[in-house]
């Protein structure tokens, strides 16, 4: 069953240097790009993993290596990710996202390095990767099927993946397995791109690491640590030396820019509310304060004050 789109999803996969995504890096990233009317473009890209501090490659973890075969020598003549930046956010723009397991690893993954290029380079990043809609299909199928992507491809699709763990291939199998969820499912699953987001995500986060979180009144709740379940107005409110906590700590730069978007918030909340009681009270204002305070004064009694 082809996919009912709106505008465009993009498929994506990541392999990188490491796992640990506030320290390790792309170093391979595919994108599938499937338009309404089903057309559908490719592009892969091998990128050279960058220390901005340090300025030079950064290694991959021989654990890393041991999965995808990429080695650094590899990299060596290929471009960083600041350099392919403008390209990727031409792709990623307009676009719904899914992939296999991404809103836990590729997704903030990404999100790292358009930080870091936001951070450390002069290049403005015009895109907010928290905007879109994400269907995650790992997801779709753990909660259908539990099983891996291989599993997935071989239950759905009735093949075997071949070249698994390569960036391109992974990203295309995930299209073909989300395509056959769909004709699987069809009394579970809509084809709608929407439902298909809610359908997959586990938790309303906030920032991909999942430091923040959205309770049920839709107020931002730190999920970890001592302040754990209470809400970042709270914390803010009480102990706002937290937040310059979180932002010189080993967090990754998402969930410091999450935090610092918050306490702007704060900060611009409790600014406009001194302007407020700053401001003298117009005629009809002050009218209706007295009326106010003189029916308090007054409640139960008959007469008036005046």
């Amino acid at each position: 069953m082809d996919l009912h789109l709106e505008r465009p999803i993009l498929f994506f996969d990541i392999e990188s240097t490491g796992l640990n995504i506030a320290s390790d890096c792309i170093i391979e990233l595919s994108f599938v790009k499937i338009f309404p009317g089903a057309e559908q473009r490719i592009k892969t890209w091998r990128v050279r993993p960058w220390d901005y501090i340090n300025k030079c490659q950064k290694p991959i973890n021989p654990s890393a290596m041991a999965v995808h075969g990429i080695k650094d020598e590899d990299l060596k003549d290929c471009l960083r990710f600041m350099d392919i930046v403008d390209e990727v956010a031409d792709w990623l723009k307009d676009s719904d996202f899914s992939g296999f397991n991404s809103s836990k690893f590729d997704l903030p993954m990404l999100a790292e390095e358009l930080e870091r290029v936001r951070r450390y380079t002069d290049k403005a990043v015009d895109i907010n990767l928290h905007e879109k809609r994400m269907v995650d299909v790992q997801n779709i199928f753990h909660t259908l099927e539990p099983r891996n992507l291989k599993a997935a491809y071989r239950f759905y699709c009735g093949k075997e993946l071949e070249n698994a763990h390569a960036a391109e291939a992974d990203t295309l199998a995930t299209y073909e397995v989300l395509k056959a969820q769909l004709d699987r499912y069809p009394e579970t699953l809509k084809n709608d791109v929407d439902f298909l987001a809610n359908f997959s995500e586990r938790q309303k986060i906030i920032d991909y690491a999942g430091r923040l979180v959205y309770n049920d009144k839709k107020e931002a709740v730190i999920s970890f640590g001592k302040h754990k379940g209470k809400t970042a107005r709270e914390v803010y409110n009480t102990e706002p030396s937290y937040f310059a906590w979180i932002d010189n700590g080993e967090f990754t730069l998402d969930t410091k820019r999450q935090f610092q978007l918050l306490k702007s918030e704060f900060e611009r909340e409790k600014s406009e509310a001194r302007q407020r009681a700053s401001k003298p009270l117009s005629e009809s204002e002050l009218d209706s304060s007295i009326n106010l305070l003189a029916d308090k004064f007054n409640k139960g009694k008959t007469g008036s004050l005046f």
